[in-house]
């Protein structure tokens, strides 16, 4: 009897945990690494890049063909323009190893939201691909360019956003998470990288573009994208990216340029960043202070300077806090009047201080931001001077 039961038990198990009822082999699937999304006549038009394995595989030599391969196709909406790519692709699309999500300019013009919507109800999508939008190009634009050193060129455009962020500070990686809690939020402005095709978009497709020393097609990130909810505002340029960054305590290492005592010019690297941001209101009247601590260390010489001297070091560390303090100025300048947009929240400062006060002005926030007093206050830092610590070379 217990054998009998324990026969029955195990076929019982062997029907509920069988994990192969849903495989998808390999060889049966297309692995989406970009995903690109443009508005044409009212109309969602979807580029997919497809790797192609056997061309980035280090055990089959390379036939000559693409690294990946891009598909096309239009829509009501995204959902459709997807379904209708398999008419084109042999495989069945798999977006589980997705990388890059390109908004096209037009598109992020009318609003994004109904692209983050499906992008976060799809089960089979996860939420760890990153978001940029395009500045005077398209999405199928901007994933038809083949790129060099990186074959999978949505691969190429991540490290470039991720090494960009970390060492010179112009852009941001922003996942679907983070826009999810900004747009179900109180906020109403984000950020996003924003890229563009330097050359012939036409040029960009061919195998050529990546055969050269130099490549004819590139692309670039150019900054941030402000956005307003869902819709896109405007740009910032790179510098004014990067003083957005110091402003967000985003900053993890770039440079800084200062003129010298004397004729020529002096570089450092920014090592450290850490911004401190303060609200409060007095007289009726609301005020925001920024302090940034930053700490850098000599990189190039090109000047008649002694790095020995404690009043050159000062001097050093005056004329950073100064350039700074300047591009910081000219970014808040740009937020407030120009774009008229509190991406760096500086209401919710001072409703986390005062909020009582804060409910008296929150509703004429809009009118009062542009004028709105900003105190900017830089402390530098410098500690590393290089192995040569006095004058540059003698010519």
């Amino acid at each position: 009897m217990k054998k009998a039961i324990t026969i029955i038990l195990l076929i019982f198990l062997m029907q509920i945990l069988s994990g192969c009822w849903s495989k998808r082999e390999l060889n049966e699937l297309a692995l989406v690494v970009a995903l690109g999304i443009d508005l044409i006549d009212d109309e969602y038009a979807i580029s997919v890049q497809v790797v192609d394995p056997s061309e980035i595989s280090s055990k089959q030599p390379s036939s000559g063909r693409a690294p990946v391969v891009t598909y096309h196709a239009t829509g009501k909406t995204v959902f459709e323009a997807i379904r209708k790519i398999l008419t084109l692709s042999p495989r069945k699309l798999y977006f589980a190893h997705l990388q890059m999500v390109v908004i096209g300019e037009e598109l992020a013009q009318s609003g994004i939201s109904d692209i983050i919507d499906f992008l976060a109800r799809d089960q089979e999508i996860r939420n760890d691909f990153t978001f940029i939008v395009t500045q005077e190009a398209t999405a199928k634009d901007v994933l038809n360019v083949l790129t060099p050193i990186e074959k999978i060129p949505a691969s190429r455009m991540l490290n470039s956003l991720r090494i960009s962020q970390d060492a010179w500070g112009s852009t941001l990686a922003v996942d679907i998470e983070a826009l999810l809690t900004k747009f179900s939020g109180k906020d109403q402005y984000t950020v996003l990288s924003a890229i563009e095709v330097q050359g012939d978009p036409k040029l960009g497709i061919d195998q050529t573009n990546v055969e050269r020393i130099e490549t004819p097609v590139k692309l670039k990130f150019t900054g941030l994208a402000i956005f307003k909810q869902d819709k896109l505002l405007g740009y910032l340029t790179e510098y004014e990216s990067k003083s957005f960054n110091y402003l967000n305590d985003k900053i993890k290492s770039t440079i800084e340029i200062i003129s010298c005592p004397s004729d020529g010019q002096l570089t450092t690297e920014i090592t450290q960043s850490k911004t401190k941001v303060k609200g409060h209101i007095k007289d009726g009247k609301p005020k925001i202070k920024v302090h940034i601590d930053v700490v850098q260390n000599v990189a190039e010489v090109k000047c008649d300077i002694d790095l020995t001297e404690i009043d050159t070091i000062d001097f050093i560390n005056k004329k950073t806090e100064e350039s700074i303090e300047n591009d910081l100025h000219h970014v808040l300048n740009t937020l407030q009047k120009k774009y008229q947009a509190d991406v760096l929240d500086f209401g919710e400062a001072i409703h986390r201080t005062d909020a009582k006060r804060w409910d008296n002005i929150k509703n004429d926030w809009q009118t009062i931001y542009p004028d709105l007093e900003v105190d900017v206050k830089v402390n530098v830092n410098t500690q590393g001077l290089g192995t040569m610590q006095n004058a540059k070379l003698k010519e």
